[in-house]
């Protein structure tokens, strides 16, 4: 086991586990988990300006159809920390450079509330 580095992950059921938040917890009875190893383009995980740490784990499924404001929010932090790059993201969620475009400058300019369907309207207004 001395292979397993940061730069992979556990997945069991579509969850992504760093391995070093596992620790000392892989043991021979649980070694059945390894078969899902998976190498994975790019940091694990990001601390953000406030201190707290986003991983994959906490971007948006890539099958997203429903795009509420803290899932637009968590793409926009994942690409602007580095953790995913535009390109990326653009590609992973199907969304065009001008929507990401407008989800950034909503974001920069009224906050995470802005990303929210009944008020864009509103700040795009201003």
């Amino acid at each position: 086991m001395g292979n397993i580095g940061k730069s992979y992950a556990l997945t069991r059921g579509g969850l992504h586990l760093p391995l070093r938040r596992l620790g000392a917890s892989l043991s021979r009875g649980n070694l059945e988990w390894l078969m899902f190893l998976k190498k994975v383009d790019g940091p694990r995980s990001v601390t953000l300006a406030d201190g707290t740490v986003m991983s994959q784990a906490d971007l948006p499924p890539a099958q997203t159809r429903r795009w509420v404001a803290s899932r637009k929010a968590a793409v926009v932090r994942g690409v602007l920390y580095g953790l995913i790059t535009q390109a990326e993201a653009l590609r992973r969620y199907q969304i065009s450079e001008e929507e990401f475009v407008e989800w950034v400058r909503a974001v920069t300019d009224h906050g995470e509330a802005a990303l929210k369907a009944t008020t864009v309207q509103k700040y795009r207004q201003l």
